[in-house]
Parts: C-alpha cells; structure tokens; sequence
C-alpha cells in the first residue's frame, strides 16, 4: 500500500465501480454489500468486539498495526510479513502456529541504509521507506527471502536461512517493483508479480540476483480504477495474482496458461462490512493454505488512530479454481471456528508484558524511528540513552525506540532513572505520529520537572510544523521516575491518551488536559509508543530505561 492507495480510492466512484466491476467479471462469494466504512468516519462511540464462542476466534486476530501483509507457511509454522515505512529495522516478520496468536520472530531489513535521511541526520524520511513487499520461502536451498522496493528508484532482496536472522542484502535490482509479490514456483523460478492499474510478471535470474524479463500481464479497467497490492500465487496449476483496490476491495486474477497470462480478473469483495466497530473494510493481504488442506484470507482493516489491523477469514474455492471469502451474515466475521490444525509445540510469546532490556541486543517486537546512532544507546538489564541529537524537535531527535500500541485500548509504563541528564536534556514518553504528545522530565538550570507537552506537528509534507508546548508539570527530584500513558486506540474521531507519572511505582498523579488522537490516514502508520533522549544545548547526558510494560484492557 502506498500513498497512491486512497486518492484513486473515493467513496464517491465506489458505487459506479462497483457496477461496472460486476459487468466486467463476475463477482464471487456474496454480493458487495451496499456499504462503505471510511477510516476516520466512526462515530465516537465505536463499542468494542463481542468475545468468541468457545471454540472460535476473535477478529481482530491481532490488534496491532501490521499493514501490508504477506503470509506464508513453511512446515507447520505460519510467518507474516508487514511494513514498517521510516522504522528500523524493516519489514517485521510474525510467527504463529495457529494463524491466531503470534509473536514478533525478526525483521528481514536489519537497517534502512538506501539513503542518508533514514539516518535522520539532517535530512528525514517519514512515510517513505518500506512499503508492500513479499516474503517467500525457497525450498530449494531452505532460504527465506524478502524483496521490495524503496523511493521508486530500485529494488532489494535479502535471504536468510533462518526468520531470526542474520538477514543479508543478497540484491540491489534496478527495477523498482512497486507492491511485489514473490513466487518461488513448483520448478524453483522466481517470480515477480507487481505495478499499480498496469500489472506486470517479472522472471528473476535462478540466483536471484538480476532480472531476466519483465512482461505486462493485465491492464485495470477503468472502471475498477486501481488495483496494486499483488501477491503472486501456483494453486493447482493455475497462476493467481490477489489485488487490492484501495481501500474498500479485492480482486484475483487467474491464469491457466502460465504466469505471463492471458489472466481472467474476478471480484473477491468490494464495501464490505468488516469486523472492526467503526473501521474500514477489509482488504490488502494474503492467503495461505494450512498443513490440514484448509485455505484463509488474512488482511487488514483501516483502525485509525491505530493504524491498520489484519483480520482472518476462512476462504474455500469454486470447481472451476476461483476462491470463495467466507461471510457472516454478509459481513467479514466478527468471528469463526478455529483453524483445525494440530497443538503448536509451544505457546507463542504475549505482544503484551514487561521488558527489562536484558541485552546486549533488543527483541524485534522494537523499532528505532529511522535508524538509529549505535554509538547512543546500550542494553545491559536496561536501556540506556545518551543524548544522539541537539535539537527543539521530537521529530528530529535521533534514537526514540517505538512500541505498537495494543487495542482496543492498552497502557504503556517506562521506569526511568534521570539521574545522569544535563540541562536542556529532555526524555520522556511519547504518543508518536504527525500530531504528537509526551510526558517526561525536563532538566533546565539543575532543576527537574515532569511536564506535559501537547501540539507537536507535522505539515503534509511531513516537515515539523509545531515543535509543542507544555500544557501541564510539576517539580520532581530523587532521580527517578514511572511515566504512564493510556491510549484509546479504536476506531473513531476524538479518542484520547491520559498521561500519569509516579515517583514510588504505586501512586500515580495525572497530568491533565488529555491528549486527543489524530485520525487522518494519510500518515498511513499509527500511533506509537515511543521512549525518546535528546538535549536542547549540548549532548552529554543519558537516562536508563529500567523497564517498559504493556498491559491491554
């Protein structure tokens, strides 16, 4: 997905569209539903998902902001794939057993080193970075590989034997392969699907290392306006290419004669309620066969201010080879049985829970906002942060280390010894995005004070427009401090982060007034939690981090 995804996409073609898709190729599963959930147009009093039933699984199946999904399945082990845009490291990769619960297992893109801004050293690169990408396994040589493109300009590949890592760059390819999907095919060749409206089949070189030709496959009717998103498919024999149509479709085309087509083009959902209270329609994603025969759509659901959140759904398939989504009463099921697959070997890792930073590295479930100085911050039963950037500006302050937010609503809690800053440093807790907040410590002529910062902005060019001001504080010393943010993250307009802080564990004082959440998608990325040092007048200081917990509610 890309910023090119919602233009294309107003509520006011849809309807048109939908027609005109319909006379085109016929749609399959159930009709369109005569419905458009918007990001950003909840009401302010989205109710939160019922529970399952005993037996059932619960949509969201992971509510967190993971976009762009490619999902695969190695063995008996499932991993998904995400975008990360200007975090680092990269393109996230999730494990499960289960296809419901998962744990971060690694990054496939160890560091965003495509050009100077990621380093945000001068120059910064907000909303650009990694965007769709694929992630394949090569049974041939039992290798992983991620391919996406960067800027426009070109793209990458990179391997490993193992998701954990070591990753290395094994490619830089001069096509860019916009929204790629990767294909390892029955007789080990490399495919690429990708393009937005114009869709193309490229064939990469046995090595993966070159192109070795690249044809033009489909063309979008105009009536349909823009497909991208591709995931590149072999089901028994016939070759699919899954689009999206952003942001409120899906589409696959098939092709029996190969992958250079001729491919036939089919509606898989379009305005689809989904199963997110106030959120968008479902969309974007992937499917995977499970080790039983079984076959699911995994996407993802626009859940601003919370990003885009991935949804299950169990899909089935036509006699003559056309997939089938699975409805509840013509919705995207708030709910469904379990996947039937055998007892995982063990319980996968809680995207809740507390962080010591025991080192000497970070676990992945860790993103740096743009690369981060390796020569700022350690790990060691802490995390400690010198100050990396002199600057008035949270945006260009090197080394904030970001969490997800966990929905519906989840409260994150650093313990921070201050001790060692200098004046004009500032750390804290911060809410993350083009409008942010933070609660932390000021030190200014050897006095410390816990305040509260409110107005932190961007313009749409992504540029600092406001670099804040304190709407709350008080005096605190003994040098350290728990620092506490609540953050309501479903759906809507109006949903609200309240800021606290301690300086015993146990008693915690509010800072008011409560910080309201920006739900515009056009960031693309959601709120997150991020733990920040930087100095306004020299560097110099450092603060440790003692722990960080996430708990949900």
């Amino acid at each position: 997905m890309s910023w090119l995804e919602r233009p294309r996409g107003r509520r006011g073609v849809l309807t048109a569209a939908a027609g005109l898709a319909a006379a085109a190729a016929t749609p399959i599963g159930l009709p369109a539903a005569a419905h458009a959930a918007a990001p950003g147009a909840a009401p302010a009093a989205a109710p939160r998902p019922a529970r399952p039933a005993a037996g059932q699984y619960a949509n969201p199946v992971l509510w967190q902001d993971f976009a762009d999904i490619d999902i695969i399945r190695v063995g008996d082990t499932y991993y998904y794939s995400a975008s990360t845009m200007h975090y680092s490291p990269g393109a996230p990769i999730l494990r499960s057993y289960d296809l419901v619960n998962w744990e971060f297992a690694g990054h496939s893109v160890p560091v965003l080193d495509f050009d100077a801004k990621y380093n945000l050293n001068g120059s910064r690169g907000y909303v650009r970075g990694i965007w769709a990408s694929s992630l394949a396994y090569r049974p041939a040589n039992r290798t992983f590989y991620w391919l996406g493109q960067i800027d426009f300009a070109r793209s990458y590949v990179y391997t490993a034997t193992s998701v954990e890592g070591p990753w290395s760059r094994l490619a830089t390819l001069g096509t860019a392969y916009y929204d790629a999907g990767l294909l390892v095919d029955e007789d080990d060749t490399l495919y690429v699907a990708y393009g937005n409206t114009t869709l193309s089949v490229a064939q990469l070189s046995a090595d993966g290392r070159s192109q070795v030709v690249s044809r033009q496959v489909f063309s979008t009717p105009s009536g349909i306006g823009t497909l991208e998103g591709s995931r590149f498919y072999k089901i028994n024999g016939n070759y699919y290419i899954f689009v999206t149509r952003p942001a409120n479709g899906q589409y696959v085309l098939k092709s029996t004669s190969g992958p250079w087509g001729p491919y036939e083009l089919r509606q898989v959902l379009l305005d689809l309620p989904g199963p997110i209270p106030g959120g968008g329609v479902p969309h974007q994603g992937g499917l995977v066969q499970t080790q039983n025969g079984a076959w699911y759509y995994m996407a993802f659901v626009d859940a601003y201010p919370g990003g885009r959140v991935p949804v299950l759904a169990p899909v089935t398939w036509t006699g003559d080879g056309w997939p089938v989504l699975q409805l509840v009463n013509g919705a995207w099921g708030a709910s469904y049985a379990t996947p039937d697959l055998p007892p995982p070997p063990r319980q996968v890792e809680p995207m809740t829970g507390a962080d010591t930073f025991p080192g000497p590295g970070l676990a992945p479930k860790w993103e740096w906002n743009h690369n981060p100085d390796n020569s700022k911050w350690s790990a060691n039963n802490g995390l400690t942060l010198q100050t990396a950037t002199v600057t008035y500006d949270l945006y260009a302050a090197r080394n904030t280390l970001t969490h997800r937010i966990q929905g519906p609503t989840s409260t994150a809690t650093i313990q921070l010894d201050y001790s060692g800053m200098r004046d004009g440093d500032r750390s804290g807790l911060a809410l993350l995005r083009d409008a942010s907040a933070w609660i932390g410590i000021k030190r200014d002529n050897g006095a410390t004070r816990v305040v509260r910062i409110d107005g932190i902005t961007m313009d749409t060019n992504w540029n600092t427009s406001n670099t804040g001001y304190e709407v709350a504080g008080a005096s605190v010393s003994g040098g350290r401090i728990w620092l506490r943010a609540t953050a309501d993250i479903r759906p809507g307009n109006g949903r609200q982060v309240t800021f606290s802080y301690s300086t015993d564990g146990t008693r915690f004082t509010t800072l008011s007034p409560a910080f309201t959440l920006k739900n515009d998608w056009r960031f693309f990325m959601g709120y997150r939690f991020g733990i920040f040092n930087y100095a306004t007048l020299g560097l110099g200081g450092a603060v440790r981090v003692e722990r960080f917990e996430l708990t949900a509610s």
